[in-house]
């Protein structure tokens, strides 16, 4: 098999393309021929040596996949063979074969193909925790969603536009044409607009239920500011730490500097009526079950026969060898939607 290594931080230019023979299923586990992986943000951050999961160097990235299953451990039922599956990975998930654990594969929907399905686990999960489930987002209420054109956020939009909520999106003007074709209703351009200040206006000066935020840094206090009572801020990474293709210490710096660590008191919460939440799915690997039944809901959706249904919109797909193509392409802000490695 081929396998994508991080050998060293660095640019994507450290990424290996490196031969290894097929892994064999261990009891519980299944193989699957990859057909497409999932290229996410987390994996920039582990090849630029500034994710903390990251395992040590070096190491294999990708949290998902989707393929075919031709061997099962001991355990698994002989009638997961031939199976064409969704998958997450716990790291390895950029190469041509992985083992999993049967409870980490779902069946692919014939609704979706290979390229949408692998499109669906980290971002679509992400996004539900966030949306639904930690959120508690409502019909008529008002989400505000960061980096709206990337991969969680257009599954938040998604998710978002499902439940019937009035959605702002914060992208790149180039960006905005589309993501009102997905029902967005209102677009910030967070190169040259406070988005603050535009939230503000657009609520009459009342503020938003939800805001979903992944920058991190100051970030974080603005979006907390433009929070209306009641309302909740969903955090879930803090990309102005990646802000250069290779890794910059004070980035890192400036970045948790600008971390709100004294504003998101106790006492500071009560009094605001305002909530504070975070999400980690690479830390819910205990929490399988209830993983499951996120994906068992979110593989109905995309099963729908109705405009509600959801699909994953994948912006690029780049041979598993141009794995540092898949990289540039992300850190250039170039994608709408989710970015795939084809082996």
């Amino acid at each position: 098999m081929r396998q994508v290594w991080i050998p060293r931080a660095g640019s994507p230019e450290v990424l290996e393309l490196r031969e290894a023979p097929d892994p064999l299923p261990a009891a519980g586990e299944v193989r699957i021929r990859v057909e497409a992986s999932g290229v996410n943000f987390a994996d920039i951050m582990g090849r630029l040596g500034i994710y903390p999961d990251l395992p040590a160097m070096p190491v294999v990235p990708g949290y998902e996949v989707a393929g075919r299953i031709d061997a099962v451990g001991d355990g698994v039922e002989t009638d997961w063979i031939g199976r064409d599956v969704l998958a997450m990975t716990r790291f390895g998930g950029y190469a041509d074969v992985v083992c999993v654990l049967e409870a980490q594969a779902y069946a692919r929907p014939e609704e979706l193909s290979v390229a949408e399905a692998a499109g669906l686990p980290v971002n679509y999960l992400t996004a539900f925790q966030l949306i639904e489930v930690m959120g508690s987002l409502r019909t008529g209420e008002t989400v505000l969603v960061h980096s709206a054109g990337g991969g969680v956020g257009i599954a938040a939009v998604q998710l978002a536009k499902r439940i019937g909520a009035r959605v702002i999106g914060t992208a790149s003007a180039s960006k905005h044409d589309f993501l009102k074709s997905l029902g967005v209703d209102e677009c910030i351009d967070y190169t040259c607009e406070d988005f603050e200040a535009r939230v503000l206006d657009i609520t009459h000066g009342r503020g938003v239920e939800l805001v979903l935020d992944a920058v991190g840094g100051k970030s974080f206090k603005k979006s907390y500011r433009s929070l209306a009572p009641t309302g909740r801020l969903g955090m879930f990474g803090i990309s102005a730490a990646a802000t250069g293709k290779r890794r910059s210490l004070t980035s890192l710096a400036v970045t948790l500097l600008g971390t709100p660590w004294l504003q998101f008191t106790p006492l500071a919460l009560m009094n605001a009526n305002k909530g504070v939440f975070g999400v980690n799915l690479g830390h819910l690997w205990e929490e399988q079950d209830r993983v499951s039944g996120w994906m068992e809901t979110l593989l109905d959706y995309t099963r729908e026969r109705s405009e509600s249904r959801i699909v994953p919109v994948v912006a690029e797909t780049f041979p598993l060898e141009h794995a540092a193509e898949a990289h540039h392409y992300i850190q250039d802000r170039r994608n709408i939607g989710k970015v795939l490695l084809i082996p």
